[in-house]
């Protein structure tokens, strides 16, 4: 496949009124003709950068995971405090697609802090689904050792009939 010179393809672009990011992506050859992709060579990039990206997520997992070490053992003075914390332990695990494992089952869950009785700071409990029933996991008063694992897919709602 002959690679056009980007200035024939930049003047080829502009007289068919293709835009910068068109023309970057190989839309228009030299002569205005759609340029052939080699199907082999798009699928390998692809797998590529699929590895590239599966790197820098585990990287990003690993980080995190070692930052958050220092809160394992601790607890903060209230149980407000506490929930707090786990929202935004959870809102920053989310964004990166991330949950907490849990310890005693290891299903991908989410970390909260519930109220307990006579436990004015709660406890951090594991929070998740197994087999379509919402289980919670744990109940110690202080956060658990914080593993970090992929966010499952969501699973797909079942249609119920009506009765």
């Amino acid at each position: 496949m002959q690679t056009p010179d980007p200035r024939q393809m930049t003047a080829a672009a502009q007289s068919r009124g293709l835009t910068g990011g068109q023309e970057q992506t190989g839309l228009a050859g030299a002569n205005g003709k759609a340029v052939s992709l080699d199907v082999i060579q798009a699928q390998g990039t692809i797998t590529e950068l699929r590895m590239e990206l599966n790197r820098m997520q585990r990287t990003i997992r690993l980080t995190i995971q070692a930052r958050l070490l220092h809160l394992q053992g601790q607890s903060c003075d209230t149980l407000e405090a506490n929930q707090t914390l786990a929202t935004e332990l959870h809102e920053l695990l989310d964004s990166q697609g991330l949950r907490v494992q849990c310890s005693e089952c290891g299903h991908p869950a989410i970390l909260r802090a519930s109220p307990r009785k006579g436990s004015p700071r709660g406890a951090f409990v594991f929070d998740h689904t197994i087999n379509g029933r919402r289980t919670f996991h744990g109940g110690a008063g202080v956060i658990p050792e914080l593993r970090l694992v992929a966010k499952p897919k969501r699973a797909k709602a079942t249609r119920r009939e009506p009765k």
